[in-house]
């Protein structure tokens, strides 16, 4: 038996697309099993017919009626395949309705699609909740026995958290799928796991460890099949693989779709290479620990390897290219000022540009920018060559602050004053993206949203945030990283200078915030939710600044509600995941 895994990358809900996709593989099976009079066993991601997350969608009449259309026009593919020995299995949606046509139930299913028959064989059994996660709010579990049979094998069938057990959940796919092997009296061949699993970078490695404990526990290859692309922020790499315990056998593209196919035949069970591993966590604790070295006299962020830093640059280009393609965009917007932020920003979309897209750098310099920031920012965009626009905002500010205060009676200064230089300057962003049609990315970092270090409507605007999953010790370690790789197309100045938003005389943030690197180690115990400031205070950090940066980072709140959706690339990052009441006592 042939077995096909299809690692694919569509837009949500486009059904022609999907339906195309389905089409050609439904042909080309039918001609490669003229060619080869072989068996085929076909395999697609989960909810490969919708797409995921679907969320709220899945409600929609509009929807609804699209969906049930496109799944008659699948149905009738079972009318093309005229031969027995080829099976689709693909990931789709059951619904089930009450009197007046409303979801009464919906199901994550698999079906299976062969001669004459197109049947719902498996519903998904663990629903996850939690970060990004709310099925339960939307499926209905599922309790039909894991067993499939197909053409002569035994195959044990999971949806994606059914190979998660953990504390979260009151039932045990893995036990059930054991005891109904015991009570049948029979042996797995295979067992096939159709995933949309998202991306962290932290996860490859995690899912083949959970995979190879299965396989060594029942003794047999482990099929997983992934999809690929990004909705909105949360990114699907792919990565598909099969194994047999810990000997990994094929392994998809990394952030590309991809076909893979093997001969189940030809693998054979190998005690030698399956020694099991010690059954992984799955616990709240494991799932979100902070990375976290604590080996020194503080605490310090771990630092990402090479290997991360090149996942996280193909990370980025899957997150900001699907975008924009999906959102029918074309050309990119960046306020460049001289920092670090907007500077990396602009090299990794220069990095992943595509021939018919184009980027423009603003620089808007004010009355407190220095010489040395336009200097900077005109070596960047002559190193990457793109051009560079100077419009200043020193005529603005100054009119903005003589009509406040014939308006008001009162001097515009202090904070206000700080916030009206960036406002102007998103202000003008947005006129130039109104213009021509650009999709302003915004280049605000972990750390700052974290602390609140940003103005709203100012530099926290943008359709989507690059680096808003990279506290600032990391965006100046893949920004060091690209350099390394790419020749120093990032002026070394700008990674050296001391970091400032040049809103006010002799800013630095160094003034406001602790050092970034004992900042972001405070951030990612909070944000873990496994450290509170009672654990940063003993774990050697003041007592002053461990109360100050807890109370920026609640006070925050409204800012990061309020901003645009952020790439992910953590265990536990802002956004989608992220959910906390502006309105709160701390």
């Amino acid at each position: 038996m042939q077995i096909y895994m299809h690692q694919t990358h569509h837009t949500m809900a486009d059904f022609e697309a999907i339906y195309s996709y389905l089409e050609n593989a439904v042909s080309m099976a039918i001609k490669d099993q003229k060619d080869q009079q072989n068996q085929q066993l076909h395999t697609f991601p989960e909810t490969f017919l919708t797409g995921y997350p679907l969320q709220d969608l899945c409600l929609e009449r509009s929807f609804i009626e699209r969906y049930t259309e496109f799944m008659e026009k699948v149905a009738a593919l079972a009318q093309v395949l005229a031969n027995d020995s080829v099976v689709f299995l693909i990931g789709g949606l059951k619904y089930s309705f009450d009197a007046q046509g409303l979801p009464l139930t919906i199901e994550n299913v698999i079906y299976e699609l062969k001669k004459g028959s197109f049947t719902d064989i498996y519903t998904k059994k663990l629903l996850p909740n939690y970060d990004i996660f709310d099925e339960k709010k939307y499926y209905t579990p599922g309790q039909r026995t894991s067993l499939y049979k197909a053409f002569d094998k035994n195959i044990g069938l999971l949806i994606c958290e059914d190979m998660w057990y953990s504390s979260h959940h009151s039932v045990n796919p893995l036990d059930e799928l054991e005891e109904d092997c015991n009570d049948n009296k029979i042996a797995l061949d295979v067992i096939i796991n159709l995933s949309s699993s998202p991306f962290n970078l932290q996860k490859e490695d995690s899912r083949v460890k959970r995979a190879s404990d299965i396989s060594s526990r029942f003794k047999c290859p482990f099929v997983y099949v992934n999809k690929v692309g990004a909705e909105d922020e949360i990114l699907f790499d792919g990565s598909s693989f099969v194994l047999i315990g810990n000997n990994v056998l094929i392994r998809a593209k990394m952030f590309e779709k991809d076909l893979l196919s093997f001969e189940l035949e030809n693998i054979a069970w190998n005690e030698k290479k399956a020694e099991s591993n010690k059954e992984m966590k799955n616990s709240w604790e494991e799932l979100f620990a902070p990375s976290l070295d604590f080996s020194g006299e503080l605490p310090k962020l771990v630092s990402l390897s090479d290997f991360e830093l090149e996942k996280t640059l193909h990370a980025i280009k899957l997150g900001i290219q699907d975008y924009a393609r999906k959102c029918g965009m074309k050309h990119f917007l960046v306020a460049l000022s001289g920092g670090i932020d907007s500077a990396l920003v602009l090299a990794i979309l220069r990095l992943i540009k595509e021939e018919d897209q184009n980027i423009e750098a603003v620089y808007m310099p004010g009355f407190f920018s220095a010489t040395l920031s336009y200097e900077l920012s005109r070596d960047l965009c002559k190193n990457l060559g793109i051009k560079l626009y100077n419009l200043p905002i020193k005529f603005l500010h100054s009119n903005t602050r003589n009509l406040f205060k014939e308006t008001f009676g009162t001097e515009m200064v202090g904070l206000a004053d700080e916030n009206i230089q960036s406002r102007l300057r998103g202000n003008l962003l947005y006129a130039r993206s109104n213009q021509t049609g650009a999709m302003v990315i915004n280049t605000s970092n972990k750390s700052e949203l974290s602390v609140g270090y940003s103005t709203l409507y100012g530099d926290s605007v943008g359709a989507i945030s690059m680096l808003g999953d990279l506290y600032k010790t990391e965006v100046f370690a893949l920004a060091r990283f690209i350099n390394k790789k790419f020749g120093n197309i990032i002026p070394e100045g700008i990674i050296d200078r001391p970091p400032s938003a040049e809103l006010r005389e002799n800013q630095e943030d160094a003034h406001s915030l602790p050092s970034y690197e004992r900042l972001d180690a405070m951030l990612e115990g909070l944000l873990s939710y496994r450290l509170g400031p009672k654990d940063l205070i003993q774990k050697g950090f003041s007592t002053d600044e461990v109360t100050k940066v807890y109370r920026l980072y609640n006070i925050a709140e409204y800012k990061r509600y309020q901003f645009c959706p952020i790439i992910k690339l953590k265990a536990k990052s802002f956004g989608f995941g992220y959910r906390n009441p502006i309105c709160k006592k701390f």
